[in-house]
């Protein structure tokens, strides 16, 4: 009985290994592991913890953007450890982004439990991260998916002077209030079949979807910047954050006029 010859052991090796260099030169050329941010715990009653990492480049004293990632409900717990899951559901690429950029920053991801954020509690990060790194307290960016977009709404609505932007994704929030953040720059995330967050009714309560966000701040006359994600459902948020222009726009905002100090609790 006749065999068919055998392939050759070296050309197959040589294709595989090639393969494997493609792979690899197509990688991004950076990728920080979740072992590369620190454990942090505000030093405070509150006793939050957070994870994080100031990336490379600040020069003549400089004072860098602080970008705080708030996560979703299925993240919460006290191990600081969960809010990284998912590489930080993606917005761990805007630390990618800035290395490769040699953009120099620091972020922040507090985790919090009981699905949802308390505005104290993200105050008491900022507060903790500005005083350990040399942070701008003009340039303070939040952003958040899910229960975290809606804590990025509520934390801007508690303290709307403080903060350069807000990024939320996939969130909720009431109509109240949105006037006083009228003219904070925002640019809010959504996808048009969200499985979890209506977006345009949310829950069917008094916390509406960001399509019906965006339309109540244009109305007010703001202009936020929206981004809704055809056939999308509610886990957007690796596309979004790897956005390219995401991260520029980011560190294009500041506070304007005199920013707040968070030396002291702002309740």
């Amino acid at each position: 009985m006749l065999r068919a010859p055998e392939t050759p052991v070296f050309p197959v090796l040589r294709q595989f290994l090639a393969s494997l260099l493609l792979v690899l030169f197509a990688s991004p050329a950076f990728a920080v592991e979740e072992a590369g941010l620190g454990k942090y715990w505000t030093a405070d009653a509150e006793n939050v913890p957070y994870r994080a990492i100031e990336t490379p480049g600040r020069r003549n004293g400089e004072k860098v953007p602080l970008i705080v990632f708030l996560h979703g409900d299925w993240q919460d717990g006290t191990d600081n450890e969960s809010q990284l899951a998912g590489y930080g559901n993606g917005s761990m690429e805007l630390i990618d982004q800035a290395i490769d950029g040699g953009v120099p920053l620091v972020y922040a991801a507090p985790q919090t439990t009981g699905a949802y954020w308390a505005p104290a509690d993200v105050e008491a990060v900022v507060r903790d991260a500005l005083a350990r790194w040399p942070t701008d307290p003009r340039r303070v960016i939040l952003t958040g998916i899910s229960d975290g977009g809606t804590g990025v709404w509520d934390t801007l609505k508690t303290w709307p002077r403080c903060f350069a932007a807000g990024v939320p994704m996939s969130g909720m929030t009431e109509l109240t209030g949105l006037a006083t953040i009228r003219d904070v720059p925002q640019w809010i995330f959504h996808g048009d079949r969200d499985n979890d967050t209506n977006v345009e009714t949310g829950y069917g309560g008094a916390m509406v979807g960001s399509r019906a966000v965006v339309r109540a701040l244009r109305d007010l006359g703001g202009h936020p910047r929206y981004t809704e994600y055809q056939d999308e459902q509610h886990v957007i948020w690796h596309r979004a954050y790897g956005e390219p222009a995401l991260l520029p726009w980011m560190l294009d905002q500041r506070v304007r006029g005199a920013p707040c100090s968070f030396a002291e609790p702002l309740r």
